[in-house]
């Protein structure tokens, strides 16, 4: 079982690097700000670098100001362990990667269906909400007491990659962390706020321009935005990200199955792509190198963003056949 061989790992390493995937949300930080707090627990040496900044949604989290940023004076960190969680292969992690030894243990935790299996240690748990759901279960398994704030670490980490216990990968087990979570007097009501319901003024008025590049197709089962560079040329300074709030409002419509959020970046386009549940587009992701759950999932390709409409729209289409 990947769980005891994670045990196993942690037992025999004294220093652990932990990263997790490029555009990181609220799983991906939970996970491994509240694996960082295991390891110290545990009296390990542990360090966190990922390869973007901590969006500002997040910056409430406890512990979030250990999350650093990649530069490449941090490539000589001395390490046994390189960890990675949430994220479906090693190439994800951006310019983390470099940091990577062939001769140090590379340990995967992860949900994803997509994974790659790419370490020498994999615990992989697709039947999982989220990665810290699956972090919640090694305290369990190394019997390490929570406090509240690994317990904020571990809910928001759910609550987003559940899209607020909605999505389908919300099981019984789901509600029953989230309820063990919950002894600790969590401040839900302020959590959700943090998360959801703090955009800045500047970054609510560039939603009002993604807005009506809506479009839909396929009579209307997949409806589509487009946020071209220039845009956010205009918009500099957006702190917020606000995938989620477009993807959302997107599913909202009726008769939608897929939503498709592009976003043009310096020759690439990044591509988010959400599902009623019925077309799995973590297959469409994987198709274009990316990856991610049968409701939830993305891709970056190279190329104009008008030929990597046309491409992924028309892959779409063929998962309805």
């Amino acid at each position: 079982m990947g769980l005891k061989k994670v045990v196993a790992c942690i037992k025999s390493n004294k220093r652990f690097l932990i990263t997790t995937h490029m555009n990181m949300e609220g799983d991906a930080l939970g996970s491994e700000i509240a694996f960082y707090r295991l390891l110290k627990g545990l009296g390990k040496q542990a360090i966190i670098v990922n390869s973007d900044n901590v969006p500002t949604e997040y910056n409430f989290l406890p512990g979030v100001n250990e999350v650093r940023k990649f530069r490449n004076n941090l490539k000589d960190i001395k390490f046994d362990c390189f960890a990675i969680l949430d994220c479906s292969g090693l190439r994800r992690c951006g310019e983390v990667s470099k940091m990577y030894r062939d001769n140090k243990t590379l340990l995967n935790i992860d949900h994803h269906v997509s994974n790659e299996g790419f370490g020498d240690i994999n615990w992989i748990d697709p039947d999982s909400s989220s990665c810290s759901e699956m972090v919640y279960k090694l305290y369990k398994k190394l019997c390490l007491p929570l406090d509240r704030d690994t317990a904020t670490l571990l809910y928001v980490g759910i609550l987003t990659d559940t899209c607020s216990f909605h999505y389908p990968n919300t099981s019984s087990l789901t509600h029953r962390v989230a309820s063990e979570l919950l002894k600790y007097n969590l401040d839900i009501a302020q959590i959700y706020k943090n998360v959801y319901e703090n955009i800045p003024f500047k970054d609510m008025q560039l939603l009002i321009k993604i807005l009506p590049t809506m479009k839909r197709q396929f009579g209307g089962k997949i409806v589509w935005f487009q946020i071209k560079q220039d845009l956010l040329k205009r918009h500099k300074g957006v702190s917020f990200d606000l995938t989620e709030h477009v993807l959302n409002f997107a599913r909202a419509i009726k008769d939608v199955e897929v939503a498709v959020l592009f976003k043009e970046n310096l020759g690439r386009v990044r591509v988010n792509l959400r599902s009623q549940g019925k077309i799995n587009v973590n297959r469409i992701a994987r198709f274009f190198g990316g990856g991610g759950h049968k409701t939830a999932s993305g891709a970056t390709v190279y190329g104009k963003i008008e030929d990597v409409v046309r491409m992924v729209l028309n892959k779409i289409k063929q998962s309805f056949k």
